[in-house]
């Protein structure tokens, strides 16, 4: 599904370096390379400050802290996801509660949200899956409405922009109270093991995001507040920071790969729906997700791992039928088009160093099964 080798192979130089000056440095944590891959981030995404934490889904857990929300309190999500954000609000002692998503753009059906708000509910956690931003305008409409906190799940679309009806633009991340950022290896922008960052505008949040994640610390021993240990090793800030500045070309190789993949199989309506993209954000393709007709979602993807080629299927199930959040989540809507993308969706290679030959010949699979 990716090729990480050969993408260092290509940075090996800038990367050796980066690494090495680290290793002599000693500054293994809190080093220089995280404050400078705070700066550079901030630089990148326009958010005014950058939290960096150890993973995705500390960053969630750690927003949802700052903002205060307490045990039973309800937190709207989409149901088509990873399991993170409902985790992250579960440990909380929080309550999740699912909402079906759009079967064209995978993202949460921002129609089904309102019907699922009740006095309890608290925040909103769009999740920006894929690669594309969920439709954030009616949501900050609808949290405004209800005085409702909007945490941004954006492990998947790094770099996406949202353009909002009055023509100002955001990078997907920065948009709500808090943006939750993971770097695990596969993802667009990833370093060599974990690590994850928090973005706002909001400079108290900021500073008491700052402090959950050290402890709760406002300076040292000082514990002002319940916190937790998430740090970002210097080691990966400094693989990140060599990383960055190649972002954009990393995207532009994903774009070119979805293009040549939706061109080939606009071919074959009768058996794939390519994936959809909603007019106000780009689409970074974190993955490139088909959607397979006719019920052979499963026999397709065998039929290709039989053909040296790797697919996934995120994701089997659906988050509100997943044994720990039994008796754990308040069902906000209908979930029919969640099942239905559980049994149907295929994600396909995608990554910037597939070359056209292996462009071809995944689509020449494709084209030609039965």
């Amino acid at each position: 599904m990716v090729d990480l080798a050969t993408q260092y192979q290509k940075m090996q130089a800038e990367m050796d370096d980066a690494i090495s000056k680290v290793v002599r440095s000693g500054e293994y944590i809190n080093g220089k390379a995280v404050w400078d891959f705070s700066s550079n981030l901030a630089a990148y995404t326009g958010a005014e400050y950058v939290i960096p934490c150890a993973n995705g889904t500390d960053a969630l857990q750690i927003a949802l802290m700052a903002l205060g929300l307490q045990p039973g309190d309800e937190v709207i999500i989409p149901n088509f996801t990873y399991i993170a954000a409902a985790e992250a609000i579960a440990l909380l002692r929080l309550t999740p509660v699912p909402v079906d998503v759009d079967p064209e753009t995978f993202n949460i059906d921002v129609k089904k949200m309102t019907g699922s708000l009740s006095l309890k509910t608290k925040a909103i956690i769009p999740v920006h899956l894929f690669g594309q931003c969920s439709d954030m305008a009616p949501i900050l409409k609808i949290a405004k409405e209800n005085a409702l906190h909007v945490v941004e799940d954006n492990a998947q679309s790094i770099g996406s922009i949202y353009t909002f009806p009055s023509g100002n633009r955001q990078q997907a991340g920065t948009i709500g109270d808090a943006g939750a950022l993971s770097f695990f290896p596969t993802k667009n922008l990833g370093c060599y093991g974990d690590g994850g960052a928090l973005l706002t505008n909001n400079e108290n949040l900021a500073q008491k995001m700052r402090m959950i994640a050290s402890h709760g610390q406002s300076k040292k021993y000082l514990h002002e507040l319940i916190g937790c240990n998430s740090r970002l090793d210097t080691l990966q800030a400094a693989i990140l920071n060599v990383k960055l500045p190649y972002l954009d070309t990393y995207i532009h190789s994903r774009q070119k790969v979805a293009q040549a993949y939706n061109e080939a199989l606009e071919a074959r309506p009768d058996l794939y729906e390519i994936p959809k993209c909603i007019a106000a954000s780009t689409h970074v393709y974190h993955q490139y997700t088909l959607k397979v007709k006719q019920d052979k979602r499963d026999a397709l993807q065998k039929y290709l791992k039989e053909r040296k080629v790797s697919s996934m299927i995120y994701y089997p199930n659906p988050l509100h039928r997943q044994p720990a959040f039994r008796g754990v989540i308040r069902i906000g809507s209908d979930l029919s088009e969640t099942e239905k993308l559980c049994k149907s969706a295929l994600s396909l290679p995608i990554h910037p160093e597939l070359n056209e030959e292996q462009i071809y010949y995944i689509t020449g699979l494709l084209l030609n099964y039965e």
